[in-house]
Formats: C-alpha cells, sequence, structure tokens
C-alpha cells in the first residue's frame, strides 16, 4: 500500500506541529548512505567552477576517502536549511552499477545506516544498455545485506536521467533518434522493476522524471546539439552525459523531497545551495517546481508515514499520560 506525496508531507507538517506545540522529538541524527557513480558524485565533466563534486565536503563523509561532497552534500545543505539532522555519507566509484559496490567496496558500506540510496549504471547495464537485470539482482543483494546490519533500514533507489549523448549522436545507442524523454522512462522502468523484485527496498526516487518535467516545462532545452534556446537552461555538463550544476541541484532537490517529505520548494528564494552553484533565484524557484511537481506525481511508500504516526501516536499517549499524573493526587490511577 502506498501513500501519495502530498499526504505524506501534510503528515510531516502535523509532526512538526506536535515539536512545536512543546513535545521534545528525537536530536539523534538520521544516518544515511548515498552509493553511486559520477551522477552522484557531481562529476563536472568540463564544468567551470564553482564545482558539485567539490561542494562543501566537510559537511559529509566520503567513504573513500577522497574528499567528494558532490549531490550528497547538497543533500546535507538543504536538509541543515529545514533544520533537519541528517548524518550523511557517501561511496562512489565512476562508471560502475551497484555490482561493482557489491564486489569490490561491501565491507566499506554495509553498516547499520538507518537509510541508503542506490544508484546504478546511467543505461542500468554498461555491456547490455537498457537490461535491468543486473540492477534488479545487486540492488537486492545490497538491500538484503544492509536489512542484516538494520532491520529497519530504509533503502530506495534514485533513478536517473536521459543523456542527450545517447539520444542525438550515438547511432549505437538503443535511444538513438527516439524522444529525449524515452531513456529516463526505460531507466526508470528497470529501478521499478529492481523495486518491485525486493521486499525492503522502499520506492525509486524519481531524478530522471524531474528532468524530464524540467524539459517538457520549457525551462531546459531538449537538445544541447542545436544550442540552449533564449531563457532556458542546460541540465548537461559539456559532455551531454553528466549532469550541470542545474541538472545534479534538480537532482538533490527531488532527493531532498522524496526522502524528507517537504516539499522542495520550502527552500524558495533563500537557498544558499542555488547560490553557492551560480543558480539564479527565478531559476533556483522554478527547478524547485518541477522538483515538486514531479514529487507531487508519486506515490511514496507507506512504512516511513506509519513510522511517523506511531512516534506521533507515541508522544501523545506519553503527554496524555503525563497531563493525567500532574492532575492526579498522590497514589491516586489514571
Amino acid at each position: 500500500m502506498t501513500i501519495p506525496c502530498s499526504l505524506r508531507r501534510s503528515g510531516t507538517a502535523l509532526f512538526a506541529a506536535f515539536a512545536l506545540g512543546g513535545l521534545a522529538l528525537p536530536a539523534s541524527a538520521t544516518t544515511i548512505l548515498f552509493v553511486g557513480n559520477s551522477f552522484t558524485y557531481g562529476d563536472p565533466a568540463g564544468a567551470k567552477p564553482p564545482l558539485v563534486q567539490t561542494y562543501r565536503p566537510d559537511t559529509v563523509t566520503d567513504l573513500n576517502g577522497l574528499g567528494i561532497g558532490g549531490v550528497p552534500a547538497l543533500f546535507k545543505a538543504m536538509t541543515m536549511q529545514a533544520g533537519l539532522n541528517y548524518q550523511v555519507s557517501l561511496e562512489t566509484q565512476p562508471g560502475s552499477g551497484l555490482d561493482f559496490h557489491y564486489n569490490n567496496r561491501f565491507n566499506t558500506i554495509v553498516k547499520p545506516f538507518d537509510m541508503v540510496l542506490l544508484q546504478s549504471y546511467s543505461t542500468l547495464d554498461g555491456a547490455r544498455p537498457g537490461n535491468p537485470e543486473t540492477l534488479i539482482r545487486y540492488s537486492g543483494l545490497l538491500a538484503n545485506a544492509f536489512r542484516e546490519q538494520n532491520p529497519d533500514v530504509d533503502v530506495r533507489l534514485t533513478a536517473t536521467w536521459s543523456r542527450a549523448d545517447l539520444t542525438y549522436q550515438n547511432v549505437t545507442s538503443p535511444w538513438f533518434g527516439k524522444s529525449i524523454y524515452a531513456m529516463a522512462q526505460d531507466v526508470r522502468a528497470g529501478y521499478d522493476a529492481a523495486d518491485s523484485a525486493s521486499s525492503i527496498i522502499n520506492g525509486v526516487i524519481p531524478v530522471g522524471q524531474a528532468w524530464s518535467q524540467a524539459i517538457a516545462g520549457g525551462l531546459a532545452d531538449a537538445n544541447p546539439y542545436d544550442g540552449i534556446g533564449a531563457g532556458q537552461i542546460n541540465l548537461w555538463a559539456p559532455d551531454s552525459y553528466h549532469g550541470s550544476n542545474y541538472g545534479y541541484y534538480l537532482e538533490a532537490l527531488t532527493i531532498f523531497g522524496n526522502v524528507t517529505g517537504l516539499d522542495p520548494r520550502s527552500l524558495g528564494a533563500d537557498d544558499y545551495v542555488a547560490r553557492d552553484l551560480g543558480i539564479n533565484v527565478a531559476t533556483a524557484l522554478a527547478l524547485q517546481g518541477f522538483a515538486a511537481a514531479q514529487l507531487d506525481a508519486e506515490e511514496v511508500p507507506e512504512p516511513g508515514m506509519l513510522a511517523m504516526f506511531a512516534t506521533v501516536g507515541g508522544l501523545l499517549v506519553a503527554v496524555r499520560r503525563r497531563r493525567g499524573n500532574a492532575k492526579a493526587p498522590h497514589g491516586a490511577h489514571a
């Protein structure tokens, strides 16, 4: 069973309201691990500074010791602005799928995290573009391994975007000559299959679909090879493969909204992440809107919602008991 994203956000707001009402909420940080490749660490691919890859690396823990900030650091900064407490770690390897991380970094990553976000190869499989079998197998294996470390772990998959180079330039690509939206749809279908194949995986974060929203909405140019339209942005880096600062910002917004349940538009015009990346206010607000629109079109897993309401219910019971004890005479029973 699933609950619409808008309802989850309403529940989050309710939860916050209880907090503002004087109830003490847990102060411990939520530990979250990002596992992925250059689409997670923010490969600049020829872009000029400021670079996402080197963004605020001191705010996150790179388990490989390379000092990368990347999209995880963008996410961390967004959560800090929202007053949330996340302890963020990342483990990334360029040009790799989840099979690499399972076979080569298992002991590095498989720890008792609260949340884990898994992002695999951009074409689902480097040797067999469009084939989700490797993604399905290794996302399931990793989910099982993380569950053994923490029975309550929340594992989600991050579905990535259409590559312009494979759509417009590479004649051997299965997406050559198709709509720019086709690859993102196929990649999403592969991630959905992996989600369905595992009882542990808790949903798919629709980054690729958020990109498609921005393109369909006219903010982002659909084809960087014929020039960027007036007033439009390029979500891709100069290689038309990786993300630009706009693209990675939109990725982080979508992850932020999915993971926290908060509306990305809550970051607003004062979001310092956009400012740090050189994104003007109007464009930042538009990207926040497209992330929110895609999340509103999705359904999110129910367990997080149930846990939240269980926490709220527990707090209410505690308050009632506390108030009842305060009002009752010594020795009286509630």
